[in-house]
This record gives C-alpha cells, structure tokens and sequence, in this order.
C-alpha cells in the first residue's frame, strides 16, 4: 500500500473540515479561555493553521529545535487573516507531500528543546503526528465554540448544533 496517497486525503480531510472552524471563528473573542492555563482562542486557532505547513517543514528538515528558535507562531488578528493562513498552509503541506516519493517519508525526524529530544519518528511518524495535532486542538477550540454559544461544526458526522431532536 503507498502512504503518500492516504496522506495527501487526509490532510484534504481534515483541511474541510476545519475550514469549516475557522469560517465559524467568532469576532471579539481573540483573546477568550476557558481557564488562565489555556490557549486564547485565535493562537489556538492560528495554530491549528499552521500546522497544515508542517508536512512541508518536516519534509524539508532534519529536525525542529524549539531552543534555537526553529518555531516561531505566527500572531493573526482577525479571521480573515486566520482564513489565509489556513488556505497557505494548507497549499504547502498538499505540495510538499505531492512533491515527494514514498522513500522521502523514512528518514529520521526530531522534535528538540536543545538537548532535550522530545519526540523522534520517522518523516511518516511526524507526518501523522501532525494530523493528529490538528484533530486534538481543533476538538479543544470546539470547546471554546461550545462554552461561548458558537455552533459547532460537525467534524465527523454532524455535531450537535447541526442535528435536528
């Protein structure tokens, strides 16, 4: 079975269904959290966004160093910004992963904090690792939609706000 193909549908997958987040994502709450310990709501959703893109870092790199600066967010303040964010990220992690062969996704890749490694895969591993990011931070701005009285979208079947009882 090759990967690439499987891959590239999900990060179609999962880019449907959060364009559907982020064209929802409301004005005014920016800096919402649940808690002090929470993410405010647009670095969450800028976030989300960009990790999109990271196929392509991962593709392109060795490792990331959190230490050296590898990492930078990116600070957004509206949801039109949000929503270009979301349609450049997406277009270059889609690229990078068309632009690749299935050998591409075997080498060695590290998540670092200088010395610290803090997780190592294999370009496949940090790959889907990404997606499942995506999938966990956008379940967590769900939240944030649901304790705000914000519709949820569905994400894999319809969600509450969509179903009629």
């Amino acid at each position: 079975m090759e990967t690439l193909p499987n891959l590239k549908r999900e990060l179609k997958q999962e880019y449907e269904t959060t364009k559907r987040f982020i064209d929802s994502f409301p004005d005014g709450k920016n800096d919402y959290a649940p808690h002090e310990k929470s993410m405010k709501m647009m670095p969450l959703a800028t976030h989300i966004a960009e990790v999109f893109a990271w196929p392509a870092m991962i593709l392109n790199t060795s490792e990331v160093d959190f230490a050296k600066g590898d990492y930078q967010p990116t600070i957004l303040n509206s949801k039109e910004e949000l929503q270009k964010k979301l349609e450049d990220d997406y277009n270059a992690g889609k690229e990078a992963l068309e632009n690749v062969d299935e050998s591409a996704l075997d080498p060695k890749w590290t998540m670092r904090m200088g010395d610290q490694v803090l997780a190592e895969w294999s370009k496949y591993g940090a790959i889907r690792h990404s997606l499942d990011q995506i999938t966990h931070h956008r379940a967590q701005l769900g939240v944030y939609y649901r304790l705000n009285d914000i519709p949820v979208p569905g994400s894999y079947g319809p969600s509450a706000d969509e179903q009629s009882f």
